[in-house]
């Protein structure tokens, strides 16, 4: 095993004492250097994962450059000791991580994740400082980096450091690099995670953070479409769905049960259907229509059986779907509930629009139907 911290390349300030040691560095107890840097916990949570015997490098360092010297598959696994809150291009570290170890390869990190920092502020300063600092944490550390405007102030204050982000947005943006995520666990205040890597990271354009987004969706025909919805979730979670399915599996055969990739604010906006006016976009584009099955991300279109699958391009999805008119209680329920609602479109379009569109407002006005 090898660590290593290239000069000029400052510790945080809890590793102070470490500064003297020169690089490169040859550890021989390994667990008492992790565990002086994070604690016995972190010891036993890497150790139940990782053969620390194996080919692994450790290190503590923000900076990707420490982590492109290495050569291709020189080691096996890498973990990193600082916190990512640390690292300004999070996205660039990952796939500098995923460049130089092979398809198999562990990767071992952490963050104070927007909850527990919450947690943390509240419960160390009396009310209603914690209040107020909170808000003002909170809108700097959290805000400010999302938006263009903000980001370029907030960069060359702290050099993009310190950012808070979501245990969501870490995990999605660990799957957008080509990672899935073996286990995760909260030590000392603070989320660690192991994830394998099992593929190059994806290409293009990074997410954003934006109110608006654009998601791809399964339409007639199986052609994909751009959905327009109003933000309800996490930046990156919709690269979460197998992870939140396999996890903890649907709520009544549809929407992910327990979905903690939903923001506060996005389930007062399920609650009402508020997120989906934007897709009045593309009822006008002609891309849906009013009543119709509900557009799936390929994932999900992926989990419905092949003679389901056909049937449900034979028609456009729809605002409303079917789901309201039945209220399956599983997904075989659901699948059901579909196909009966294709076979009868097929054969009668405008009454069996009617009769759903019907059925569907009066579970919602009078049994409390909603979206989660």
């Amino acid at each position: 095993m090898q660590l290593a911290e290239l000069p000029g390349h400052s510790f945080p300030d809890e590793l102070t004492s470490l500064k003297s040691i020169d690089y490169p560095w040859r550890i021989s107890p390994v667990r008492d250097f992790i565990t002086e840097l994070a604690g016995d916990g972190t010891y036993n949570f890497i150790a139940e994962h990782i053969d620390l015997d194996d080919s692994v490098f450790l290190t503590a360092t923000s900076s990707p450059f420490n982590i492109d010297w290495l050569n291709r598959n020189r080691y096996r696994h890498i973990i990193n000791l600082r916190n990512l809150n640390d690292i300004p291009a999070l996205n660039d570290f990952f796939r500098s991580v995923n460049a130089k170890i092979a398809t198999g390869g562990l990767y071992v990190n952490s963050a104070e994740v927007f909850a527990s920092r919450k947690e943390r502020i509240l419960n160390t300063m009396p009310w209603p400082l914690n209040r107020v600092h909170y808000l003002f944490d909170t809108l700097f550390h959290r805000i400010f980096p999302m938006f263009r405007l903000t980001k370029s102030f907030y960069n060359f204050i702290t050099r993009g450091k310190k950012q808070i982000y979501s245990k969501t947005e870490i995990l999605g943006r660990l799957y957008y690099c080509g990672f899935e995520v073996l286990a995760e666990r909260y030590i000392n205040n603070r989320f660690y995670f192991v994830a394998r890597k099992i593929k190059e990271p994806v290409l293009g354009k990074d997410p954003h953070y934006g109110l608006l987004i654009r998601l791809k969706r399964v339409g007639k025909g199986g052609q994909v479409f751009n959905v327009y919805k109003l933000r309800t979730m996490y930046a990156y979670s919709e690269y979460l769905q197998q992870y939140v399915y396999e996890k903890y599996g649907t709520a009544n055969g549809d929407k992910a049960n327990e979905d903690f990739r939903v923001t506060t604010a996005g389930r007062i906006c399920r609650k009402f259907w508020i997120d989906e006016l934007p897709m009045l976009i593309n009822l006008i584009k002609g891309d849906i229509k009013i009543v119709g099955v509900r557009p799936l991300s390929n994932h999900k279109f992926s989990m419905y059986p092949k003679e389901a699958q056909e049937k449900r391009c034979l028609s456009k999805p729809g605002l409303i779907p079917p789901f309201y008119a039945d209220l399956p209680d599983s997904f075989p329920e659901l699948v059901d509930s579909e196909m009966r609602y294709i076979e009868s479109y097929i054969k009668h379009p405008l009454k069996t629009d009617l009769t759903y569109l019907f059925k569907a407002f009066n579970n919602i006005l009078f049994k409390g139907a909603r979206s989660k």
